[in-house]
């Protein structure tokens, strides 16, 4: 189904390794799917408190839109940036898994900017793929650029725009309103504008949870330029436990402006990982300690090899390294 063009992409930022600028065409096909029964463990320890930031590099300043004791975290098999295997849509937003009616908060202050139909477009439209949402231009942004979040496929609206809302205010309930194929949240952040086409990768923007952190890579080709939809394997070196990412596609999805990112995978335990990466069918490896409550950094770069920062790498991983 063609549903139009939507608000103007923002350019890409100027960070080293430099990313090629796309023009997105109009998605054709512009669907949320609900894609099974989650594959993780569904405990995690309490959130850090929102803002969480201990180092330069790390904005945690988001607590989660879903209360503990429901499903807050992205589904591994369409994250932001994946296109669920080549079947969908490049993914704007991460898509939290919660039961039906369960509730949606504010994930901090600020003012509401959309309440209803029509975010994608602009416009009140019923067939809107986003269905019933609720935007919010918060009180803080990211250096001089204003940040939003984008709550979509609502049941239930509980705000208004122009209505002041606090950090875990309820919003709103999960729906699957929308084009989505069964009840999910489908989160956004978005930095410049309200826009479909400004969004930034909501994991590296939600507080983890106590004592976990956030794995982020830039995986490049030889002459740094990214590598879309790459298979990235990460294994627990304590527990054996294995997790699957995938580099961004190429189209609709924008690095965080720091980090310089095409991959991300947040809720992971601190401890020692292994990361591979298939290059020419020969597996690459490198390890690193994921330090908790932080953004955990590698770069892979075809035929050299694998950049742990801050720390380098090898290192004894006997022990965690220090913290700053």
């Amino acid at each position: 189904m063609s549903i139009g063009t939507p608000a103007t992409q923002s350019e890409s930022p100027e960070f080293p390794p430099s990313f090629p600028t796309v023009t997105p065409p109009s998605p054709q096909q512009f669907t949320f799917p609900t894609p099974g029964v989650l594959p993780v463990s569904a405990w995690r320890p309490p959130p850090y408190t929102a803002p969480w930031s201990i180092r330069p590099g790390d904005h945690f300043y988001f607590m989660r839109p879903i209360p503990s004791g429901g499903v807050n975290w992205a589904h591994p098999l369409y994250r932001y940036g994946n296109t669920y295997f080549g079947e969908e849509s490049e993914h704007t937003g991460v898509d939290l898994g919660a039961e039906r009616n369960a509730s949606v908060v504010a994930v901090a202050d600020g003012e509401v900017v959309w309440a209803g139909y029509g975010l994608y477009g602009g416009n009140r439209d019923p067939r809107d793929p986003y269905g019933l949402a609720i935007a919010i231009r918060h009180d803080f942004g990211d250096g001089d650029q204003p940040l939003f979040t984008a709550y979509t496929h609502l049941s239930e609206v509980y705000v208004w725009v122009t209505q002041r809302v606090t950090a875990g205010e309820e919003i709103g309930l999960v729906g699957d309103t929308g084009h989505a194929s069964g009840p999910h949240l489908h989160f956004e952040v978005r930095v410049g504008e309200n826009s479909y086409y400004t969004t930034r990768n909501p994991e590296l923007w939600m507080v983890p949870p106590e004592g976990w952190g956030v794995l982020v890579g830039r995986v490049l080709d030889r002459f740094g330029r990214p590598l879309f939809e790459r298979e990235v394997l990460v294994r627990s070196l304590e527990t054996g436990r294995l997790w699957l990412a995938w580099t961004y596609a190429a189209q609709t999805v924008n690095e965080d402006d720091l980090l310089g990112e095409n991959l991300a995978l947040a809720d992971l335990p601190a401890g020692p990982y292994e990361i591979t990466i298939l290059e020419d069918d020969t597996p690459h490896s490198a390890s690193l300690w994921i330090r908790p409550g932080q953004t955990n950094v590698f770069v892979y770069r075809a035929e050299r090899g694998f950049t742990i920062e801050p720390t380098p790498a090898p290192y004894d991983l006997s022990s965690p390294p220090e913290l700053p």
